[in-house]
């Protein structure tokens, strides 16, 4: 099984730490629950939705390269998945260093064969090219993301897809948790 994965929200649970810097950027004037809604859908709808100027997107930005590794956790259960997959992508509009930092504090960089960033040249998603890069080399059966956007390059490719704690009509799989990953989806553990 080769699996394409998205970083943010999928991998690891970053964005109650966006979340809170975002937050603060605002001057604490929207709830949190409210961000956490709008970055679900994707981080620039979320600068859009809640008209943050170039001066706090940048403040924003600064701010978020100073995550910590240890501020954030992967999702409980991710690493039995990476460990049985025969090949583990990552596609992500995140940094590579900001992706390398976090796989290396928790000594997952051995289980990923490529990362694809925004740095490669190909354009964010739901544009289907980085995906379409990473199915020719890999041949990936499986996409996991967060969001909708995750998957809709994916299913154009025509590869399956599974939806992590959030909802998405044309999902293949739905998971809130990824510990029910082999109940639903038929990979031996």
């Amino acid at each position: 099984m080769n699996i394409l994965w998205d970083f943010d929200g999928t991998l690891f649970d970053t964005y109650p730490a966006y979340t809170n810097i975002i937050y603060k950027v605002l001057g604490e004037k929207v709830d949190k629950a409210g961000i956490y809604k709008e970055l679900k859908v994707s981080f620039s709808h979320a600068m859009e939705y809640f008209n943050i100027s170039e001066q706090q997107r940048n403040e924003i930005k600064l701010m978020n390269k100073g995550i910590a590794a240890d501020e954030v956790k992967p999702f409980t259960g991710v690493e039995e998945i990476l460990k049985t997959a025969e090949i583990n992508v990552i596609m992500t509009h995140k940094s590579y260093d900001g992706v390398v930092n976090f796989l290396r504090h928790y000594g997952w960089e051995r289980y990923f064969a490529e990362i694809v960033t925004l740095e490669n040249g190909f354009p964010r998603k739901p544009a289907v090219n980085a995906y379409q890069y990473l199915h020719t080399k890999y041949s990936i059966d499986l996409a996991i993301g967060d969001r909708e956007l995750d998957l809709i390059p994916a299913k154009e490719l025509g590869i399956q897809t599974c939806i992590f704690q959030n909802q998405c009509e044309f999902a293949d799989f739905h998971l809130s948790d990824f510990a029910d990953f082999f109940k639903v989806y038929p990979m031996k553990a």
